[in-house]
């Protein structure tokens, strides 16, 4: 007669001494994965420092929007609701 612990305790999910080949892809994909993210962001680095510092066409006039302006708010005129 199988009790509850024994049922319970069997190992339905194989032999988990052989297949142990996740470790060793975890950490070629986290290899790779870091590689690719290298290259691209040297790629785009060397992308952006050949863009042009004005580009054709482009207006003297453009206002910086780093620099703060003080807007005074005008207060909202209340909503009737009659």
């Amino acid at each position: 007669m199988l009790s509850v612990a024994g049922v319970l305790a069997v190992n339905n999910f194989g032999d988990t001494r052989e297949g142990g080949l996740a470790g060793p892809t975890g950490l070629f994909l986290i290899i790779l994965l870091g590689t690719a993210t290298v290259l691209l962001i040297r790629n785009m680095n060397k992308r952006l420092k050949r863009l042009p510092e004005r580009f054709p066409g482009q207006d003297d006039s453009v206002v910086d929007p780093t620099v703060a302006k003080s807007v005074t708010a005008k207060p909202a005129e209340p909503i009737d609701r009659s």
